[in-house]
């Protein structure tokens, strides 16, 4: 079983100091879901994890599956079988969604085995026929360029179907339910649950326990400026959403700026 195992995790970006210390291990087959205030660091845990290269990390440790994560591009760490859901996903235009997910696809496979001849198209147009059902997805989606155009709840169906075409191991959602409308959360929820299981662990990243009432999470923890600072199950959620982060900030008060 693989896990993704974060130790003592300290990043800046731009020269300021964002994670302060972040403790984390997220294992296949578990849901974890991260809350707390904007600004304290839940992105940008997401975007270190899979790579991006504005981040700088100070110290600390981040292992996936025996490798180091960190001396790792972030094509390599997709390759390994880790999945980032975009807050704001980009468009690319003049790359069709099938053409994108079957060339990420392809390259999926030859990192594990490089005589890997790649999937057929016949067997590919089936296998994305049967995601983009899953998802309630137009199949002519399949022939537009990537995100170019879309509404908000197409482009984060269009992370989902990523996420169910490519078959990572650990999965990070990075506010999927950003701009959604009741339907659409429900339906990429759907999609999301659809998918879980023992070989797919999942971080959730959100402000609203909503999303958590459609994706039930195993864990919940709460981010506080850099720093994971309480951890729990289902119902810390729920308290939250009855008491706000006024409580966190109160417990925390003398420890939130040392």
């Amino acid at each position: 079983m693989s896990q993704i195992e974060i130790k003592n995790l300290h990043v800046k970006i731009e020269g300021k100091e964002i994670l302060k210390g972040v403790d984390l291990t997220i294992k296949q087959g578990e849901i974890h879901a991260i809350m707390g205030p904007n600004g304290t660091g839940k992105s940008t845990l997401a975007y270190t994890l899979m790579g991006h290269p504005a981040y700088e990390v100070t110290q600390g440790e981040v292992k996936f599956k025996g490798k180091d994560l960190l001396k790792l591009g972030a094509d390599e760490r997709s390759r390994l079988g880790v999945f980032l859901a975009f807050q704001y996903p980009v468009a690319i235009p003049g790359v069709t969604v099938a053409n994108f997910l079957r060339s990420a696809l392809n390259a999926r496979r030859k990192a594990e085995n490089k005589d890997d001849k790649g999937v057929s198209i016949p067997e590919f147009r089936k296998l994305l026929k049967e995601k983009m059902d899953l998802l309630k997805m137009n199949h002519d989606v399949a022939g537009r360029y990537l995100n170019d155009g879309f509404s908000g709840g197409e482009k984060k169906r269009a992370e989902i179907l990523q996420l169910a075409t490519l078959r990572p191991e650990i999965a990070i959602l990075d506010e999927t339910d950003s701009g959604l409308d009741i339907d659409a959360l429900r339906i990429v929820s759907d999609g999301v649950n659809a998918l879980t299981g023992p070989d797919l662990g999942v971080l959730v990243i959100t402000h609203y326990q909503r999303l958590l009432n459609y994706i039930k999470p195993d864990f919940v923890h709460i981010m506080l400026d850099g720093r994971i600072v309480e951890s729990g199950g289902p119902d810390l959620a729920l308290h939250l959403e009855d008491q706000g982060y006024d409580w966190v900030r109160e417990k925390y008060e003398d420890t939130v700026s040392a």
